[in-house]
C-alpha cells in the first residue's frame, strides 16, 4: 500500500506524505512480525494457524494513516514452512485533505526456516513477501505496482530472553520510487507465562527519489489471555524520519490439531 503510483496519487496526496506512508501502509515493511517491524525466522507449527485481527496507526508530519482493521492469516503447511496472507482496510488522511478509506494492497508470502537453533547457533530463515495491488492507487490506498521483499531473519534464545533480527532488500517499482534496504533488531523477555515485553530498533533506506532514510523504535509485546487467545501491542516513533507516533493493537487466535502438538 505504501508503494504507490506517484503520477496517480499526487492528484490527492502531498509527495512528502507519500514517502511517509511506507511507515504504516506497507504492512510487511511496517509490521513484519506483529506487533513489531522486525520479524523472526520461526514459522507457525505444522498444521497450526495464527489468525490476527488488528489495526495500526501512524501520525506523520504530513498526515495520518493506518489500517482499520487488517486481517492476517499464517498457516504451517509443512514442517518449517509457513504460508502468509494479509488483507487490510486502509485509511489515509493528509493534512488539510479528506480521508480516504478502503481496501489496501494485499500481502502474500512464505516463511522458510532452513536452520534450527542449537546451544551455540541461532535459527535462521527467509520470508519473501509480495504486495498484490488490490488497493485503489488513484485514492492513495494502493501502490499500483508489485513490490517484493527478500529478507533473512535469525533468532537466539537464552532462558526467558529472546533476540532476533536481520533484514533484506525491497524491490520497489514505480515512477519516482527506489529500491531500498530494511534492517531491524529486537530483544524481548518473558516476564511471566502471560506477559512478554520487548523493544526494537529498525532502519529503512530511502524508498523514493525525493524521500529520506528512516530510523525508529518500538516498545511492546503480547499478553496471553489463554493458550489460544492473545493480545498484541506496540508503540513507537522515528528517531530520524517523518513519523511522530505509531502504534499497533491486535487480537490473535492460534489453534491446531491436538495430535500435532503431541509430536
Amino acid at each position: 500500500m505504501g508503494h504507490r503510483n506517484l503520477a496517480a496519487a499526487n492528484r490527492l496526496l502531498k509527495p512528502a506524505f507519500l514517502s511517509a506512508c511506507l511507515a504504516v501502509l506497507a504492512p510487511a515493511a511496517a509490521w513484519a512480525g506483529p506487533p513489531f517491524v522486525t520479524d523472526d525466522p520461526e514459522p507457525v507449527e505444522y498444521r497450526h494457524w495464527e489468525l490476527d485481527l488488528a489495526s495500526q496507526y501512524a501520525n506523520n508530519e504530513d498526515g495520518k494513516e493506518g489500517t482499520l482493521p487488517h486481517f492476517e492469516a499464517n498457516y504451517g503447511i509443512v514442517p518449517d514452512v509457513q504460508l502468509h496472507l494479509l488483507v487490510p482496510l486502509a485509511f489515509v488522511h493528509p493534512n488539510d485533505e479528506p480521508t480516504m478509506y478502503g481496501l489496501g494492497d494485499t500481502e502474500v508470502g512464505v516463511k522458510y526456516r532452513f536452520l534450527h537453533e542449537t546451544d551455540t547457533t541461532p535459527q535462521v530463515g527467509i520470508f519473501p513477501l509480495v504486495h498484490v495491488p488490490s488497493g485503489d492507487s488513484d485514492r492513495g490506498l494502493g501502490g499500483g505496482q508489485v513490490p517484493a521483499f527478500l529478507p533473512v531473519w535469525a533468532q537466539k534464545s537464552l532462558g526467558p530472553w529472546t533476540t532476533y533480527g536481520g533484514g533484506g532488500y525491497w524491490s520497489n517499482p514505480g515512477e519516482g520510487n527506489k529500491n531500498f534496504w530494511q534492517l531491524g533488531w529486537l530483544v524481548q523477555r518473558d516476564l511471566s507465562k502471560a506477559l512478554t515485553l520487548g523493544a526494537e530498533v529498525f532502519y529503512f533506506g530511502k524508498d523514493m527519489d525525493d524521500g529520506r532514510d528512516r530510523t525508529g523504535y518500538n516498545i511492546g509485546g503480547f499478553y496471553n489471555l489463554s493458550e489460544n487467545h492473545h493480545i498484541l501491542f506496540s508503540a513507537g516513533s522515528d528517531i530520524a524520519g517523518d513519523n511522530r507516533f505509531s502504534s499497533y493493537l491486535g487480537y490473535q487466535y492460534t489453534f491446531g490439531p491436538r495430535e500435532a502438538e503431541e509430536k
